[in-house]
């Protein structure tokens, strides 16, 4: 049935494996057509566990060569290592110069050398120089037409700057100051004593505070020190920068950073008559302004203020530059020394209604900032001193004026009949010209009479 179906060559195969090994003896009907017996397992066998074998020979070969290639590289690429690591080692070790105290140090007793900074000397010859301020002020609300008045306290920080026969010195920002009803300054050694303001520039955010030095226990001037006022424009960016001050009330802390840039101006780059600042990552926060930016000599190169930046910013502080406060400080200290407010019954009055001139005003226009004169009432104070409408009030008594609210302050602390210098901005066909005139100021009861 099958055999015919097979070819001839298939058939010789069989037959011829019929007689070779006489297993099978074919099917009935199909005589010449026989099954081949399967080839010899033995055979086979031994030709796989053969070639087994030889691939285990050549594969332990190539992993012998290949583990002594690998062994060569990591040996040259570990020397190339070492000799590249080994400077840089070295140099690890080496503990940096520094500037004041052991402001650097290293530790090398273990396998890895790790630089630490310490600005612990630096704060301990600083700090006697740093005050906290707190002042009272008075705050006005209006309910439902009616005044109603409420005291506050807030506080800030400031840095003795100098003294004379009878005053302790101290520098601070003129926002902590400003509003105050009374001033009260705490020592290092938490000592306080009352003070009373000498002078402030508004424009430039700095004022100076005395303290009499009868109000000062002879333990607290032995503690403390003036303060050593370093030159910023000496300054890098990059450098070291310690921040001291005040924060949030709770006394005087540390902080430390880098001075992040220079020269910085607020109020955009069309702002070309604005403060230059310095930049800093060291933490300035409510209750810094009026502390100290220190370099690592432990020298005064800025005076922090939070006002500046807003609360929305994070890793940026910033600081009046020393070296461009230098001449107003000591412009402030030799003013004459602010007393007690006056009493109601003498408080003085100029005769004018104004109008601030803000930064954004003084952009936008081209205006001096102050205070816009908008009248003259007659036979008032600026009238008889030739004060007219248009005037611009830039200072009063030698301190810069920024608004109508803060001539009032300044005007507190003088008694009606006072004379006291105004420098004034008058327009004219080539711009505005300063003049200086002197006013003797009026009766506060004169108002109404207005």
């Amino acid at each position: 049935m099958y055999g015919n179906n097979y070819p001839n060559d298939l058939q010789n195969d069989f037959h011829d494996g019929e007689s070779t090994h006489g297993v099978y003896s074919g099917y009935q009907g199909a005589s010449q057509s026989h099954i081949p017996e399967e080839p010899p397992r033995r055979e086979k066998k031994h030709g796989f566990l053969k070639k087994i074998a030889v691939a285990g020979s050549i594969g332990l070969c190539f992993g012998v060569f290949a583990g002594a290639g690998f062994y060569a590289v990591e040996s040259v690429t570990g020397l190339f290592a070492e000799k590249e690591t080994a400077p840089a080692a070295a140099q690890a070790s080496v503990p940096l110069a520094p500037a004041a105290g052991n402001l650097v140090s290293t530790d090398s007793s273990g396998p890895v050398s790790v630089v630490t900074t310490d600005v612990s000397s630096v704060v301990k010859n600083a700090m006697p120089s740093i005050v906290t301020i707190t002042k009272v002020y008075t705050s006005k609300s209006n309910f439902f037409g009616q005044t109603l008045e409420s005291q506050g306290e807030a506080s800030g920080s400031g840095i003795i700057v100098g003294e004379n026969d009878t005053e302790l010195l101290i520098v601070t920002n003129q926002h902590v100051i400003a509003d105050a009803d009374s001033l009260t300054v705490q020592f290092i050694d938490e000592e306080q004593a009352e003070a009373q303001i000498k002078g402030y520039d508004s424009d430039k955010d700095l004022a100076v505070i005395a303290v009499p030095r009868d109000k000062i226990k002879s333990t607290t001037m032995d503690s403390i020190v003036v303060a050593t006022l370093g030159d910023s424009d000496a300054l890098t960016v990059g450098e070291p920068a310690i921040a001291i001050g005040n924060a949030l009330g709770y006394g005087q802390s540390v902080t430390t950073g880098v001075i992040s840039a220079l020269n910085r101006k607020m109020g955009g780059e069309s702002n070309e008559n604005g403060n230059k600042l310095i930049q800093t990552d060291a933490a300035i926060n409510p209750g810094n302004s009026g502390g100290a930016l220190l370099n690592i000599r432990g020298e005064v190169v800025g005076i922090n203020s939070n006002k500046i930046g807003g609360t929305v910013i994070e890793g940026m502080g910033y600081a009046i530059p020393i070296s461009s406060a230098k001449p107003i400080i000591e412009d402030l200290m030799s003013k004459t020394t602010k007393g007690e407010k006056v009493a109601e019954a003498e408080k003085s009055y100029l005769g004018i209604s104004g109008v601030n001139v803000t930064e954004e005003v003084s952009q936008v226009y081209g205006m001096p900032r102050g205070v816009y004169v908008g009248q003259v009432y007659e036979g008032t104070a600026a009238q008889k001193a030739g004060i007219v409408k248009g005037d611009i009030i830039t200072k009063f008594d030698g301190s810069s004026v920024s608004s109508m609210e803060e001539l009032q302050s300044m005007m507190e602390y003088y008694p009606a009949g006072s004379q006291v210098e105004i420098t004034i901005q008058q327009g004219s066909p080539s711009g505005y010209q300063e003049k200086k005139v002197t006013v003797v100021l009026g009766l506060r009861a004169e108002e109404a009479v207005q």
